[in-house]
């Protein structure tokens, strides 16, 4: 079963958490085929000093090949730094 997990920075609310959990909700439904109770999503905040270090290296650099979407703002070149 699909369970998404939206990692950001803090400071958004809770009413626009819950509008993007419906949203990937419905799409991952649409897409997927999966039904509304098999769809799971979470949101794990963090501090935007500890993004390196808790995001960026090891779940976008250290899985690049994994990633559906690359973020514009780091290469794989830059698991070298």
């Amino acid at each position: 079963m699909p369970h998404v997990i939206v990692k950001l920075w803090p400071g958004k609310t809770d009413a626009q958490k819950r509008e993007l959990a419906e949203a990937i909700t419905s799409d991952v439904t649409r897409i997927l085929g999966y039904g509304e109770v098999s769809v799971s999503v979470g949101f794990e905040e963090v501090a935007p000093q500890d993004w390196n270090d808790k995001v960026v290296d090891p779940d976008i650099l250290g899985k690049w090949h994994k990633l559906g979407k690359q973020p514009g703002y780091v290469s794989p070149d830059d698991a070298q730094r």
